[in-house]
């Protein structure tokens, strides 16, 4: 399942409101792990089987080059580069706002466990490219739990 923000949704890691946004998905939750697996056995049994590695999730967020959101995720990355085990992990939360005859219905995703991935990669053009003032940071959770209010 995969997740993208729109406009209306609000995002925040830790303290910080994220608003530096770029263009197209600028924000997408990964989940590529199953929380299930099943398979089938001799005489049409069926085994089912819990998959912790469901909740974990990938958090892809395309940010303005040079703006205060990327300078606040190059210092969390380095931060967790410098000293892995001192990090303190990141935590986050999406908003997504769903409307329909006239009320309105919170999807939230709450993210603990947190880490900047990698650093960006970066682009040089010279036909007009806009992809060189984009900053594309991977964050990794550990754990996502949605809810419905």
């Amino acid at each position: 399942m995969s997740v993208s923000i729109t406009g209306k949704d609000v995002l925040t890691i830790g303290p910080r409101l994220i608003t530096d946004f770029a263009d197209g998905d600028v924000a997408t939750l990964d989940f590529s792990n199953n929380s299930m697996e099943g398979k089938l056995g001799k005489n049409g049994n069926v085994i089912f089987a819990y998959n912790s590695t469901g909740k974990t999730a990938t958090l892809t967020l395309r940010l303005l080059l040079g703006s205060g959101d990327d300078k606040y995720f190059n210092s969390e990355y380095s931060l967790c580069i410098g000293d892995p085990p001192t990090y303190p992990l990141l935590s986050g939360e999406i908003v997504k706002r769903v409307g329909k005859d006239g009320s309105v219905t919170n999807v939230v995703y709450v993210m603990s466990g947190g880490v900047v991935q990698k650093t960006p990669n970066v682009k040089d053009n010279v036909e007009g490219d806009t992809e060189v003032a984009v900053s594309e940071w991977t964050l990794l959770f550990a754990k996502v739990e949605r809810s419905l209010s």
